[in-house]
């Protein structure tokens, strides 16, 4: 009897919990109404006007942010821009069976691609830098990660848009995702000529955009958003079949293709960890290393430096490939000038490298030789002046017993400066009066030529 009440404990225990996690995690909660949230992302659908000209603007900054290499640019340029808009617009329409949306949501989409690349390319086409920055080539290779980004990212967004108080999930999403910064890099690759770049960037933004819709479309058809009905059940049926042969048309390929990138991120892993455990030699060192992944070829070329590797060894290297996932993956390893075509290039590039270092490295000792020099230079001038001085001054000031005159550095400590002042130590038998002192010290600055003359009197 015992034994049956506590297991009725434990299931009554186990049940709570699970009502608990339930309302801890429903999103019906501070849920706006379904017509509400449908209206308020159609309302961001559509790209004339006001809503053109931001996204033109946005562009412009975008391109400049990447240009110059500055995140903080590229960040702010992704929060004025409207691309969210159609991009859920197409999710929401697919899941509530709106044939008009989905059309007009592709429709502003495309203009918004279209302005959005031809500004780019405008801009990158009269800007004087020409070089591809970090920021720039980070958007030209798709990860599985850009992919997981936009996935979650979209599903932030659509719950974060369905609340009766609307957050500021929306811009991080946009912020997240990075829409905008891989149609500027497609602009750049139209510019420059540069079909590789263009191709991967505007890749990035497909999925991206793809994998916001799908979310927008899960979430919608989770909370059972009300959809739209038809008085002609054929018609009804038909736009169902448009939407889903188009949702399917646009994420079987997306899914393949993201596949297609776990493979690759997971095999030059692998190829890095391979690389980094294996490639360890007493006198030799890796270079530099190349990674191509195709699905023709793998291909992992190390350029070694140092004393040269007995084939031995790279036959054991080859072997232990295997364990680390790399089948059907082709080492090359070349050694000096073992099979490097480029390596006189290498070399030079090495040897430039080295001697324009070298040339700093003069050109600022040089600098520093001649600071000195005229220091020294300057001191002694002082030195020798300040005898003649003495002479002349002991002419003047028959009372005057000692003298000496030399530059100092003063600091002052408010602006943390430092400078040079001249400075006069004067010995008389007996202490000048203070009409005496002043004509000493303005005969010093006519004298010394310097405008400013610290006098010490004993």
């Amino acid at each position: 009897m015992e034994e049956k009440t506590t297991k009725r404990s434990s299931r009554n225990q186990f049940i709570r919990s699970l009502l608990y996690l339930k309302d801890r995690f429903d999103l019906h909660e501070g849920k706006e109404d379904e017509l509400a949230t449908i209206d308020y992302i159609k309302k961001n659908v559509e790209f004339k006007g006001a809503n053109l000209w931001i996204l033109i603007f946005a562009i412009f900054v975008a391109s400049i942010g990447l240009n110059v290499n500055s995140t903080a640019v590229v960040i702010g340029a992704m929060l004025i821009s409207p691309l969210m808009g159609p991009i859920m617009g197409i999710g929401m329409a697919a899941g509530i069976n709106d044939f008009e949306l989905l059309k007009r949501s592709l429709r502003n989409l495309g203009v918004a691609v279209f302005i959005a690349i031809l500004t780019s390319t405008i801009y990158f086409n009269f800007t004087p830098l020409d070089d591809a920055q970090s920021e720039l080539l980070a958007r030209t290779e798709p990860t599985i990660w850009d992919v997981l980004i936009a996935l979650f990212g979209g599903l932030a967004g659509i719950i974060a848009g369905s609340r009766k108080e609307k957050s500021n999930a929306i811009p991080g999403v946009a912020i997240a995702t990075a829409l905008m910064p891989p149609l500027c890099t497609a602009g750049y690759g139209l510019a420059t000529l540069n079909l590789y770049y263009f191709i991967g960037a505007f890749y990035l933004f497909f999925i991206n955009s793809v994998f916001i819709s799908l979310s927008t479309y899960l979430i919608v058809r989770f909370m059972k958003f009300p959809k739209r009905e038809f008085l002609d059940q054929k018609k009804e049926k038909r736009v169902q079949t448009y939407i889903t042969i188009f949702t399917i048309i646009t994420i079987v390929p997306s899914v393949y293709l993201a596949y297609g990138i776990v493979l690759r991120s997971i095999w030059e892993e692998q190829a890095k960890t391979f690389v980094s455990q294996e490639m360890i030699f007493p006198k030799t060192q890796v270079l530099n290393t190349n990674y191509t992944y195709s699905t023709e070829e793998k291909i992992i070329q190390v350029n070694l430096i140092g004393d040269q590797v007995g084939p031995e060894t790279i036959s054991t290297i080859r072997e232990k490939a295997v364990s680390f996932g790399l089948d059907n993956t082709e080492i090359k390893i070349n050694q000096n000038n073992a099979g490097i075509t480029d390596m006189n290039l290498l070399r030079s590039d090495i040897l430039k490298d080295l001697y324009e270092r070298n040339e700093q490295i003069i050109q600022d000792k040089d600098m520093r030789i001649a600071l000195l020099e005229s220091e020294v230079a300057n001191y002694g001038e002082v030195r020798y002046l300040g005898n003649d001085i003495a002479q002349e001054a002991k002419v003047n000031h028959p009372k005057l017993r000692k003298f000496t005159l030399n530059n100092s550095l003063i600091t002052d400590l408010e602006s943390e400066s430092t400078d040079t002042l001249l400075v006069a130590f004067a010995e008389f038998t007996t202490k000048p009066s203070k009409e005496e002192t002043e004509k000493f010290t303005q005969w010093l600055k006519l004298r010394t030529k310097s405008d400013t003359v610290a006098l010490i009197l004993n």
